[in-house]
């Protein structure tokens, strides 16, 4: 694949698809990274040294693909900056929510060619569930083109744009609801005298297991709540699932708002 590839923004996002990329040996050989923090710069650098890494965003913007790795309050500036750097066909992919399709066209004078992903951090290892959603000036072409780079980092589903904001509740920021807990269960597990290589395994098992049961076993929800017994938890789960809802709803709001 000859595609080249830019980045705008450094940071961690665009780490995790280079990091799935060089996992997967699909590191396009043509990739630039941009971003003003020379620090940034420094570790991307040191990480992916194939990656050209410059305080220029002419140099990124250039590129085949643009991939912007920015928060959403700086996309304003960026897209302002970036209008002036593009050539005819490139495609602008970006990872930011809220900053729809038609608002960034808008703020690029008119330019269409944009698709929109909500990444994900299993992408690093080839793991992800990275929904995009396309404008309609992407041709066929092009759309197989970023597919096929993109698929390197797992799963991408065309989805509605409007969608996009639950899937970053859901599936961009879902890791860091189950991380934590994940982390104590090996905790636990190490003080019950298990080896951290045991436990993690265990618990690996466990967690793949309990989602394929879920969602793939063909039971209804209340059956498999009904395949085990005991419940040690069972008198915090409607704290939780307040707390679920109180603060993703809360946010839900504000990405939509």
């Amino acid at each position: 694949m000859n595609t080249t590839v830019g980045f705008i923004g450094g940071g961690r996002v665009t780490r995790i698809i280079l990091s799935g990329l060089k996992k997967a040996d699909a590191l396009p050989k043509d990739v630039a990274v941009y971003d003003p923090n020379p620090d940034a710069l420094v570790l991307t650098s040191k990480l992916f040294p194939e990656a050209a890494c410059t305080d220029r965003m002419d140099i990124p913007a250039s590129k085949d693909f643009v991939f912007l790795a920015v928060h959403p309050p700086i996309m304003d500036d960026v897209l302002s900056t970036l209008k002036d750097f593009l050539k005819d066909n490139t495609l602008i992919i970006s990872l930011a929510p809220r900053w729809t399709i038609g608002a960034m066209s808008e703020k690029m004078g008119g330019y269409r060619r944009i698709v929109r992903m909500i990444p994900n951090a299993p992408s690093q290892v080839n793991a992800g569930y990275n929904p995009v959603a396309f404008s309609d000036a992407v041709g066929s072409d092009a759309k197989k083109a970023f597919r096929e780079l993109v698929a390197k980092l797992g799963d991408s589903p065309e989805v509605a744009e409007q969608t996009l904001e639950a899937y970053a509740i859901l599936t961009a920021m879902g890791p860091t609801y189950l991380w934590f807990q994940f982390l104590a269960l090996q905790e636990l597990g190490r003080s019950f005298g298990l080896s951290a290589d045991d436990a993690s395994a265990a618990i690996f098992r466990m967690v793949t297991g309990t989602a394929e049961t879920l969602f793939e076993s063909g039971l209804s929800p209340s059956e498999v709540l009904d395949l085990i017994p005991v419940t040690p938890l069972k008198h915090e789960e409607e704290t939780i699932r307040e707390i679920y809802r109180t603060n993703l709803q809360e946010l839900y709001r504000k990405l939509t708002g």
